[in-house]
């Protein structure tokens, strides 16, 4: 390996170690796997620690992919804020959200995912012909292992797309909810009393752990302030969301994108459970994830998209906001790589 330049630390797993560093001004990227659990690796100047495995065999693999952007034209833009500059593909390229969304798919088969989940921000105005690009490129390589639900850019009164307001997904060792937490016309969530009953009701009669997954993050219930117009599910709807993990033993953790970046945030009312957000995949860092579900237990393995055409364009957004959205988005390692329980 050359000699370690801006080394990022991306990824930690229970048998695998990856990062990313700087060669001749471009990053690029280096694996180290098949390693043994619960072992601190020393490469180069560095010491990396393994992940315990979590008890019992490897059931299956699934992977999540939010904030895709079909369609997108230049990354960065606020609404709102005209003085932000974004960045765009140069003339002759492959538009970068369809760039990512390749490059994911690719990745993505590797792992031979169970189920493939795209947690909303599929589109970047809800057109049909976003919608159809989006699903040409993930449904043709995943078929019926992928489920969607949508995003604020994709819940549009002017869509014809739509999805089920709750989706029940099992696989081994565990099922899944999906939810819709949209408001058509609106950039912030809902989860409404309905949707609540119902994965009340699904948990209760589990005979599994139940993971919750959806388009946007969760308000802090012990936040000093209470904005109704707060960028994730709004605080009402938070604080009874909240309640629902705190009283069933049988929900692990809930997963969201929508904020662009990868954070972890564990409220007392819920006893410690994760509430995720994992990063866009359409700029820095291109993230995806990967979840490994061991019949005692499950991690969050973060993921880089890795190809050089990629990671040449998820470098370019690096600087985005005044070279702050490096540090927002990609977060600190046990943002993006835990065990989940």
């Amino acid at each position: 390996m050359p000699e370690i330049v801006g080394v990022e630390v991306t990824t930690v797993s229970d048998d695998e170690i990856v990062l990313h560093y700087v060669d001749e001004g471009k990053s690029r990227v280096k694996r180290y796997e098949g390693l043994r659990s619960d072992s601190e690796i020393e490469i180069g100047p560095l010491k990396i620690k393994t992940f315990p495995k979590p008890p019992g065999e490897l059931l299956c693999r699934f992977a999540t992919v939010n904030d895709v952007h079909i369609g997108e034209k230049t990354a960065g833009l606020i609404e709102g804020f005209s003085e932000i500059e974004g960045i765009s593909s140069e003339p002759g390229e492959i538009p970068y959200p369809t760039l990512m969304s390749m490059g994911a798919v690719d990745e993505i088969s590797h792992i031979k995912p169970e189920v493939v989940l795209a947690k909303g921000d599929l589109t970047s105005g809800a057109l049909d012909s976003e919608f159809n690009e989006f699903k040409d490129i993930f449904g043709g390589a995943f078929n019926d292992r992928l489920f969607i639900t949508i995003g604020n850019h994709d819940a549009k009164s002017t869509s014809n797309f739509s999805c089920e307001v709750v989706q029940v997904i099992n696989i081994p060792g565990l099922k899944i909810v999906l939810i819709d937490t949209s408001i058509t016309d609106q950039y912030n969530g809902q989860i409404k009393d309905s949707t609540i009953d119902a994965i009340d009701e699904i948990a209760h009669e589990s005979q599994t752990p139940v993971l919750i997954f959806g388009h946007h993050n969760i308000w802090n219930p012990s936040s000093r302030v209470r904005p109704e117009t707060y960028f994730g599910v709004n605080p009402t709807d938070s604080e009874k969301f909240v309640s629902l993990m705190g009283n069933n033993v049988k929900i692990k953790g809930y997963f969201a994108g929508h904020t662009h970046r990868n954070r972890v945030r564990r409220f007392d009312q819920s006893m410690g459970k994760p509430y995720v957000e994992v990063a866009a995949l359409k700029d820095f860092p291109g993230s995806w994830a990967e979840y490994k579900v061991y019949e005692g237990g499950v991690l969050q393995v973060h993921r880089r998209l890795s190809s050089i055409k990629c990671l040449d364009w998820s470098d370019r957004c690096r600087n985005l906001y005044g070279g702050r959205y490096a540090q927002y988005s990609f977060g600190e390692l046990e943002d993006r790589c835990f065990r989940v329980f």
